[in-house]
């Protein structure tokens, strides 16, 4: 199945209006009037979906909140690194976000769980109308949609699927492969995106190509690597656990979660990875693989903090992280 690989899929569009500078050439006063025709874009359409944001403004966050925001995906580093003058737009569900102001004035981004590039790009594709029918967005008729980055020039899209791959990290086949998929308008990064490193055997896997491709075509080209890599990873998993060794370090994963009261960041999210691999290799079969997966989001440090409403200290939060995974997989 795709999904014991594939743990989610995004699809992000950039987008400027026309008449106004880029965000890092905004002046105070404009960046206001942008937030504010955005919000008004979204809460006065028709469409049902807008009774379901809420607006945040990211200078009214705590810089923990902040840093929670990027562990869960929902926003990118860049967006907290200045606060004032920026926005979040963000759904219940939380599997939309619009970040305002960010290196464009629009960032909407729209995550689902497993593999659902088509599904997902359908609903990014459905706002970005919404929004276009309220704003004017910067478009030339040769270089498409208009973005500060030139490399998001043209559909102004980045889709991504997180992928687990430990077989092929612990075969070292990753630095061959990450060699590859750049001579086809791809690159593969750690989870949070580029320059970040993949803990917990989280990769992302997204396009770079934006200028003389179609969204769809990009969709389709991202999909066919997706399931080629799925396909390398699922026997390089095969060949991985049948060895006493690896069985081994399944088993003792789940024992020192289930047991122990200090664990680490790092060490939470390696061995959460191995009994992943374990429930999917169906040598575990008392845990979901949906338990693990929020678990390596609720296990982060900021977001830790943040949901238990507290300041804490590394070791403070170390005690915390232990007594969360215990309670999970109890």
């Amino acid at each position: 199945m795709s999904n014991d690989v594939v743990i989610s899929t995004r699809v992000r569009l950039a987008r400027n209006l026309k008449d106004y500078p880029f965000p890092c050439r905004l002046s105070t006063q404009d960046k206001e009037k942008i937030i504010e025709k955005v919000k008004s874009a979204i809460e006065n359409s028709n469409s049902p979906i807008s009774k379901d944001f809420s607006f945040i403004r990211m200078s009214e966050l705590t810089p923990q909140q902040g840093v929670s925001l990027v562990e869960r995906r929902l926003v990118s580093p860049e967006f907290i690194s200045e606060s004032q003058g920026r926005a979040l737009l963000l759904s219940k569900d939380e599997s939309i976000s619009i970040m305002i102001n960010e290196e464009d004035h629009i960032r909407l981004q729209v995550i689902n769980n497993g593999l659902s590039l088509e599904d997902t790009y359908d609903i990014a594709d459905k706002l970005d109308t919404l929004l276009d029918e309220n704003l004017d967005f910067a478009f030339d008729d040769k270089l498409g949609y208009l973005t500060q980055c030139p490399t998001n020039l043209g559909t102004g899209m980045r889709a991504s699927v997180m992928l687990h791959l430990p077989a092929l990290e612990k075969s070292r086949a990753i630095g061959r492969i990450a060699g590859n998929l750049s001579k086809l308008g791809l690159t593969i990064r750690g989870a949070h995106g580029e320059g970040t490193e993949p803990n917990g055997a989280l990769y992302q896997l997204s396009n770079q190509v934006t200028l003389g491709i179609s969204e769809k075509a990009a969709i389709e080209n991202l999909k066919n690597i997706t399931m080629q890599l799925i396909s390398q990873e699922n026997q390089a998993r095969t060949r991985l656990c049948s060895s006493i060794d690896i069985q081994d370090a399944i088993s003792r994963s789940l024992g020192i979660l289930k047991s122990a009261l200090v664990i680490s960041h790092d060490e939470a999210l390696k061995l959460l990875s191995n009994v992943r691999l374990g429930i999917v290799s169906g040598q575990i079969k008392n845990v979901s693989t949906e338990t693990v997966d929020k678990l390596m989001l609720s296990v982060e440090p900021a977001t830790l903090s943040v949901n238990l409403n507290k300041n804490l200290s590394p070791h403070e939060r170390d005690i915390e992280r232990a007594k969360l995974i215990q309670s999970a997989l109890a």
